[in-house]
């Protein structure tokens, strides 16, 4: 029932925008009475809360999922970015606007847990580990970086500013991986990638 209304929500917010969706237009289009609504969301912005921590747990599921990381962090950060390309492109036509508005409203990008940063932050924990990264990089400010360069880059898709569907935002976010690597990958790990024929792990 919780995921009944939460798709009809989503339907709704997709066609009308939030703000213009009442709890008795959800109600309604999931064919439930209004208790059963409050039964199962306290509010109607919880709908976002919900929205988000389910994008985020599909963003880790799909990295499960996929082939093993190796211990080069240009594929690690790759794999992640296209990952949260995924996510994105998942999501119903106009959807994301919608809600991206409404959680940057609800001050979420403040209050929540920064899942998307601590898992980039372990990719690079586990380059400096293995000598790909340099020592004194750290960790936890390069995995905020790349969460807010991710989120830039999302808001300029939504706007339109990334021209394609899927595929603006991919160029866009790999091309944040290549820039930053240069800067935190350790000189024995480019001197490895030369004599292997590739540079940094990321072509």
């Amino acid at each position: 029932m919780r995921a009944r209304i939460f798709s009809a929500a989503l339907s709704l917010f997709a066609e009308k925008g939030f703000e213009q969706t009442k709890v008795d237009d959800i109600t309604e289009r999931a064919d439930v009475a209004r208790g059963t609504f409050f039964n199962h969301f306290q509010h109607k912005e919880e709908l976002v809360t919900t929205w988000s921590s389910q994008r985020l747990t599909r963003f880790e599921e799909k990295l499960r999922q996929g082939a093993p990381v190796n211990d080069d962090p240009g594929v690690a950060l790759g794999r992640c970015m296209s990952a949260l390309v995924e996510v994105n492109e998942e999501e119903q036509p106009g959807l994301n606007r919608v809600m991206l508005t409404s959680w940057v409203r609800a001050g979420l990008p403040i209050t929540e847990p920064p899942r998307t940063a601590e898992v980039f932050a372990n990719v690079i924990r586990t380059g400096v580990a293995e000598g790909r990264i340099k020592s004194g990089v750290d960790p936890v400010q390069v995995g905020y970086l790349l969460r807010d360069a991710y989120l830039g880059a999302l808001f300029r898709w939504c706007r339109g500013d990334l021209k394609g569907d899927g595929a603006g935002l991919a160029a866009e976010l790999q091309g944040i991986v290549d820039f930053l690597l240069p800067s935190i990958v350790s000189d024995s790990s480019v001197a490895d990638d030369t004599a292997g024929g590739t540079a940094g792990g990321t072509k």
